[in-house]
């Protein structure tokens, strides 16, 4: 009996131990899981949309973390991390709002490093039959809606708004002008036929099935694009690690497949 009572204790003892670790195991697991890879996020300016994600797909296969994007005009972006948005890093299309943030003491002033110069197009849809080569040809009768992103916000918008002045046709063409709240709605008007042409950035018409006239750069300021860590980011590191993949050697070839120019090389300018 003393031998039956042992054994079966032990058997008891075994069974409990099993059913702890089976208990314990999955938690092991899942802490381990969750550790080893990293989500940030990026609030990202909207001409950004189709360069980002591949150079993102890049950095994720290249460091098993994941990344984010925010896409919106830079002002918005800008007012989301004044206000406190947990945001890892900030890419705007003007430097002039990560200065402004920086000047509030919102963004790491070490990280602040500029990543492009964009350019704007005319564009229109790929069946479009208008003779569009000039920003004087959006006078012509035949063009009743033009799209340009809001310039109160959107730095596209500024630099459309800046190139029309320039031409002297700004005040003529305001019964035309339709805006958009970033430069990837304003180029989506023009997309759907709701406006006949819209002043895009180059950086998302150089892939896309339309028509397209690069503006000069000399009827604008210069879009210099920036970007920085805000001081309230989750992941500080890891932002400060993929701002350095978007001007290293796998992002620069990418922003300039899409038509930006790179820092320090003037050679497309």
């Amino acid at each position: 009996m003393n031998r039956l009572s042992w054994f079966f204790g032990l058997t008891v003892l075994g069974l409990l131990m099993a059913v702890s670790l089976s208990a314990l195991r999955p938690l092991v697991s899942s802490t381990d899981s969750s550790s080893s890879s990293v989500t940030i996020t990026v609030s990202a300016a909207s001409d950004l949309k189709d360069v980002f994600p591949k150079i993102g797909q890049l950095w994720e296969q290249e460091t098993g973390h994941q990344v984010v994007f925010n896409l919106g005009s830079t002002g918005q972006l800008a007012q989301q991390i004044a206000r406190g948005a947990p945001v890892d890093l900030f890419a705007a299309a003007n430097r002039q709002f990560v200065e402004d943030l920086d000047q509030e003491g919102l963004v790491f002033r070490e990280t602040k490093a500029l990543y492009g110069v964009g350019r704007i197009t005319l564009w229109q849809r790929e069946e479009g039959s208008l003779e569009i080569n000039q920003l004087e040809d959006l006078l012509k009768p035949e063009v009743t809606r033009v799209a340009i992103a809001n310039p109160n916000h959107a730095p596209y918008g500024t630099a459309a708004r800046e190139a029309l002045q320039t031409a002297g046709i700004w005040e003529e063409l305001q019964p035309k002008l339709i805006l958009g709240e970033n430069i990837s709605q304003t180029q989506q008007y023009a997309m759907t036929g709701n406006v006949d042409v819209a002043i895009a950035a180059l950086s998302i018409s150089v892939e896309k099935p339309g028509q397209w006239v690069l503006l000069p750069e000399s009827l604008h300021n210069p879009l210099e694009q920036m970007l920085a860590v805000p001081k309230n980011a989750p992941h500080p590191e890891l932002a400060k690690e993929f701002a350095a993949f978007v001007n290293g050697d796998k992002g620069r070839p990418l922003m300039e497949r899409y038509g930006f120019v790179l820092p320090d090389n003037d050679s497309t300018r």
